[in-house]
């Protein structure tokens, strides 16, 4: 009788979507590693474990076929066992599991102690801030907050992750300490909505409070703000922001769009005049600020002129970033109630036509930077180009300053003073200096 060959399982971790997708992985590998279990991100293992996204067409689509990759390669013996998590999981579970039953088992966003199990690991409580984190030596993502309670009516997002749940600021500082003790230098706060912070446990908006906590810690240099929510923006972080020189002057604010008419329908909670009140006043308390946006063209209901709208705001606003997105008709999500009324194509035009106007605002903005001087952190060498970001730019999105590596030797995951030389629309060109 033959018997079962006993080799240790090493549990690869594959995280697709957003940047709260890539944490909960670091927590997961983190909680494992504790366990004394063998995993790597992305590599080759023979159990898998599939961090999934659920949150618009194009997402659910590379998160289907990256699951049906795998029960491949288990049918074809590549690797044993393969699970699913994360939030297509969270929302199509059933589905999931009749379409797709060679899956071994299938888990939702709150379900890491079920995962944990399964993988032969028990749940540690008391690893707070112990992850493994998997994004280059010098940053890393700050998870403040899980879920949201806005009732925005084109996202289904509160169906995937739940309602709003602050994590306490001593947790948050305890974590930041562990993260700058293994080196890392740049915290990118990320939640549903940063600005609903604190109101759950404090019963008030705490996101300067927590900015105030962060700042103290030994190590990191740099605390960027991703997505902000617009309406109820605490206006005291812009007062952290000119006073602490470790908040970068920057901030990740999602506006979708500016039509008063269909930010009602969006049930946004603002109007035409109300964001550009808010944005003049990141403008006139923080001159310096680089302002990140993104848009949704396409949504029921838009028509030519909403559009015309929506495009000449944007060549007024000059945002220094701005990314656009087709709209999704979401099942179980307010607006899909709506009629889907606007072409496919015509979307895909209107996006590209924004993107279009983008691409020449950044081009000009980055034209005056020619012979500024900056403060970059160098993020990668990346074939004969040392790859960097100044403090208005957040990994994979945004501009990066490109030093000629042949020319110049720069240490990864370190700060280093600049000179722009060259400017294209997306990217800078620069010479290392030595700061007065």
């Amino acid at each position: 009788m033959r018997t079962k060959t006993l080799k240790k399982n090493k549990i690869n971790v594959v995280t697709l979507g957003c940047s709260k997708n890539v944490y909960d992985s670091e927590v997961l590998m983190g909680q494992l590693r504790a366990n004394n279990k063998e995993v790597v991100h992305e590599e080759e293992g023979n159990v898998v474990v599939i961090n999934t996204c659920g949150f618009i067409a194009n997402a659910k689509e590379e998160s289907v076929n990256t699951i049906l990759e795998y029960v491949q390669k288990k049918e074809d013996g590549i690797v044993d066992k393969v699970f699913v998590t994360g939030c297509l999981s969270e929302r199509y579970k059933p589905d999931l599991q009749k379409e797709i039953p060679n899956v071994d088992q299938y888990f939702g966003t709150t379900e890491l102690p079920g995962l944990l199990k399964a993988l032969g690991a028990d749940y540690k409580h008391e690893l707070i801030g112990e992850r493994l984190t998997t994004t280059p030596k010098n940053y890393a993502y700050l998870k403040i907050a899980e879920g949201c309670d806005r009732p925005c009516s084109f996202c289904a997002i509160p169906l995937m992750r739940g309602g709003h749940k602050s994590t306490p600021i001593e947790n948050l500082v305890i974590e930041a300490e562990k993260l700058a003790a293994n080196g890392i230098k740049e915290l990118i706060l990320i939640a549903q909505d940063l600005t609903y912070y604190g109101l759950d446990l404090y019963k008030e908006r705490a996101l300067a409070k927590l900015l105030r906590e962060l700042v103290k810690v030994e190590g990191i240099e740099w605390i960027r703000l991703h997505y902000a929510f617009p309406t109820g923006f605490p206006e005291d972080v812009l007062d952290v922001m000119n006073e602490e020189p470790k908040v970068c002057n920057y901030i990740d604010i999602p506006l979708q769009h500016i039509s008063t008419k269909l930010l009602k329908s969006m049930r946004r909670g603002t109007t035409y005049e109300k964001t550009n009140a808010l944005l003049k006043t990141f403008r006139e308390k923080v001159p310096q600020m680089t302002i990140r946006t993104t848009l949704i063209v396409g949504y029921p209901g838009e028509t030519q002129e909403d559009f015309e709208l929506l495009r000449d705001w944007v060549k007024e606003m000059r945002f220094e970033r701005l990314g656009c997105f087709t709209y999704s008709h979401e099942e179980n999500t307010h607006a899909y109630n709506l009629e889907d009324d606007v072409p496919e194509e015509v979307k895909m035009e209107r996006a590209n036509e924004i993107m279009a106007l983008q691409s020449q605002i950044s081009w000009e903005l980055n034209q005056q930077k020619i012979g500024q001087e900056f403060r970059i952190v160098v993020d990668r060498k990346e074939g004969n180009y040392f790859v960097g970001r100044s403090e208005f730019d957040s990994p994979d999105v945004d501009n990066e300053v490109l030093i000629d590596a042949t020319a110049h030797y720069l240490k990864t995951g370190e700060f280093t003073w600049v000179k722009i030389t060259e400017a294209e629309d997306f990217d800078l060109y620069a010479e290392p200096i030595v700061k007065q």
